[in-house]
């Protein structure tokens, strides 16, 4: 890839990094970025997969206050992220995207709901059973469709851990980008990716997600939580024109 790419690329990192620890859109800006340097589709989808995994990584760096003392947490629910991620992924594999494109409206907007009228905590926490299954399955979504996949996390997150949206949005850059980064590595090893342009897409990816928790911390109460469910009912009303209308 020439320079300008390169540095176009990066700076469509830097710019999808603080989006999607942010708001959990980064793919609204990272994959048409892929697109309009001459990607095809299927290989810009797997190619911004890759690179959005180093997003995980700038969020935790940058989020080690909000993270402070959730080392254990984090370890006891990332294994079910991972798995469900990767569960994903193999069924990226072997069926169509059709039904999630359908159904994925629905979930975005029903999170979004969810995220503006927050419900009480439910009982278990994150010991209980519905919990796992509920991470499960929205790591599964990551891992095979991740349209808005952050704002589904958060919204699980919100409905079962009783923390200040700071932290919860700290913990959802974390368990989403397990979720990610295990559907990554297959989409790396067995996917069309572009490495010329996942590369400095990475390296955006990776400060990107470091400077989003800087910004998330400051935001006043819970504006983070309106804002993630103002851009999600967005997102899904964009998605569901796209299924059923075009």
């Amino acid at each position: 890839m020439i320079t300008g790419e390169v540095l176009g690329l990066l700076v469509a990192g830097v710019v999808a990094g603080v989006v999607s620890t942010v708001v959990s859109l980064a793919s609204i800006v990272s994959y048409p970025a892929l697109l309009a340097f001459g990607l095809p589709p299927l290989t810009a989808n797997v190619t911004n997969t890759v690179a959005l995994m180093f997003t995980g990584v700038g969020a935790a760096v940058g989020s080690r206050p909000e993270l402070e003392g959730q080392g254990g947490r984090v370890l006891r629910l990332g294994w079910v992220t991972a798995l469900g991620g990767a569960a994903g992924a193999l069924l990226l594999l072997v069926t169509p995207a059709r039904t999630f494109e359908l159904i994925a409206p629905w979930l975005i907007a029903g999170a979004s709901l969810l995220l503006i009228r927050r419900p009480a905590v439910r009982p278990g926490g994150e010991h209980g059973v519905l919990f796992r299954v509920a991470l499960f399955v929205v790591s599964i979504y990551i891992g095979y469709f991740g349209a808005a996949g952050g704002i589904l996390m958060f919204a699980v997150l919100s409905g079962f851990l009783d923390q200040p949206p700071a932290k919860l949005n700290a913990m959802k850059n974390v368990l989403s980008g397990l979720a990610n980064a295990v559907a990554a590595l297959g989409f790396a090893l067995f996917g069309p990716v572009d490495w010329g342009a996942a590369l400095p897409l990475a390296t955006g990816f990776l400060l990107g997600g470091w400077l989003g928790p800087k910004i998330a911390r400051r935001l006043p109460g819970q504006s983070l939580r309106y804002l993630a469910a103002g851009c999600g009912v967005a997102v899904a009303i964009k998605l569901g024109y796209d299924s059923y209308v075009s």
